[in-house]
């Protein structure tokens, strides 16, 4: 099974999330922000990153650019998990590189269905 990095600065959502995930057979990392999750990413190389948008300091959205502009991570797959429902949230996360976008509260068959979907 895949590696999946869950950034989400609320404890309980990345808590929730790892949950999911490794019930389901996947080796979940974790971190409440995106600053932290640049190194998570270059130490244990995740297949999937699973990430809120908004957060304090760097928000998901600049994890997303980061993420895709640097050649060693470009082709990490993001699924944005985010309470912002909007078209045009959606619209802007994929355009800065989300892979999926999965609206909060979701259940565990959607999240899981997101992360396999990129894998």
């Amino acid at each position: 099974m895949s590696k999946v990095l869950v950034v989400e600065d609320t404890v309980s959502e990345m808590e929730l999330i790892s949950e999911y995930l490794r019930d389901s057979g996947y080796t979940v990392i974790a971190t409440t922000n995106a600053k932290d999750a640049l190194g998570k990413i270059e130490q244990h190389q995740p297949n999937v990153i699973v990430t809120d948008l908004i957060m304090p300091g760097m928000s998901g959205l600049e994890l997303c650019r980061s993420i895709k502009k640097n050649p060693d991570t470009n082709q990490v797959s993001i699924v944005v998990c985010t309470s912002k429902d909007q078209d045009l949230d959606r619209m802007w996360a994929m355009r800065q590189g989300a892979d999926v976008y999965v609206t909060k509260p979701f259940s565990k068959e959607q999240l899981v269905r997101a992360v396999r979907s990129v894998e």
